[in-house]
């Protein structure tokens, strides 16, 4: 690889670490620093001039700083005579507001324009959470995807993995569970999840045109009726435990806010391995509904939740390791997880993908070559 230099910024100097490893060669010096009043200072201790330049900085618990110091380092290659300068981010920063909902920024875009604006020429990332992102950026994006190396995992350390069938957790992630059942020519299901609309609004939550005072219209009383019945069917369903209706059953669960919402599976798990899947788990609380609904209700043997960041915020590794229900969690080492965390859980496994993100650098040094 001549001509090239590899930098690495503070967030995830383990992976960076394990990435030259497999390209067989050091890390090019830099130097990073804070100063008393909290800003960061980024010197490049080797000569970029003419060179392509590789930065490897995911995203982690301080994800403001690591985003500064990444476009300081691109800004301090570009002004170095950089001939290109490629971002590489396992974990792309504020990838989940990758859409606007109300008076809000769509941030993914804004750090995608930050970083074109610092100089960058090139962005490899991994499994952004919408496809879509890849349209924010006004550079080459490269998403690459850890899913052969989980279909890898599974096969060599899952006994009788044949035996399984991957489930999303929600519909969204319907095409990323297709493609890995596809991958290991597995089924599939999803589960779905229904909020309710009991809250602080009340049931019958006022829309334009809807006539005042206390009383519902007829329509809406014979509305309530039906839903009193169905809630008496799913009651009923919920009680079976034997035979192919239990499928059918329907769990209760209450988020954050309080708001009750029902989860059921699409599809049969009966007596099988479930493969619970998604690309990032932050706070586990709908994961653990879903395992408990998939081994309670619906008979699953064991539940391994499988993702492929694992941001695992606030108290989410104690859940898990208390989650009668979860046999094992396994993510990648996109974003860097704290020694006690990975002490305090005996299901956590976390998988390597640093031969992922050096055969994408070797490509394209060879490319551009």
């Amino acid at each position: 690889m001549r001509n090239t230099k590899i930098l690495a910024g503070s967030s995830h100097p383990e992976l960076a670490g394990l990435v030259v490893e497999k390209l067989g060669r050091p890390l090019d010096p830099t130097n990073s620093k804070k100063f008393s009043n909290k800003e960061t200072s980024v010197t490049i201790e080797t000569s970029v001039r003419e060179q392509d330049v590789f930065i490897i900085q995911s995203g982690s618990n301080d994800m403001n700083d690591n985003i500064v110091e990444l476009c300081i380092m691109i800004q301090a290659a570009r002004i170095g005579s950089a001939k290109r300068i490629t971002a590489v981010l396992p974990y792309f920063p504020y990838c989940k507001q990758s859409k606007r909902k109300g008076r809000t920024c769509i941030t993914a875009k804004l750090v995608a324009n930050m970083l074109v604006v610092a100089g960058v020429d090139h962005i490899i990332t991994m499994d952004l959470h919408a496809s879509q992102m890849q349209g924010f950026f006004q550079r080459p994006v490269d998403n690459l995807y850890a899913e052969p190396v989980i279909a890898k995992w599974i096969t060599l350390n899952v006994p009788h993995w044949e035996n399984g069938v991957v489930v999303s957790k929600n519909a969204g992630g319907a095409k990323r569970v297709t493609s890995l059942a596809d991958a290991l020519r597995l089924d599939f299901a999803l589960i779905h999840k229904d909020r309710s609309r009991s809250g602080p609004q009340g049931h019958n939550r006022p829309y334009s045109g809807m006539p005042e005072g206390d009383e519902a219209p007829f329509s809406q009383q014979q509305e309530d009726e039906e839903n009193e019945e169905l809630i008496a069917s799913i009651s009923s369903l919920s009680d079976v435990i034997n035979g192919d209706i239990r499928n059918a059953a329907v769990s209760i669960v209450s988020g954050n806010d309080g708001e009750e919402s029902t989860i059921t599976l699409v599809g049969d798990v009966a007596d099988k391995i479930v493969f619970l899947t998604d690309d990032i788990i932050d706070n586990c609380q709908t994961f653990l509904d879903a395992a408990d609904h998939l081994v309670y209700k619906c008979g699953a043997a064991k539940v391994y939740i499988i993702a492929t960041h694992g941001v695992l915020s606030g108290d989410s590794v104690a859940k898990i390791q208390a989650c009668e229900s979860v046999h094992k969690l396994v993510v990648t080492n996109t974003f860097p997880i704290p020694n006690a965390k990975m002490e305090a859980c005996e299901k956590l496994t976390v998988i390597d993908i640093s031969s992922t993100v050096a055969e994408a650098i070797r490509r394209t040094v060879r490319c551009k070559g």
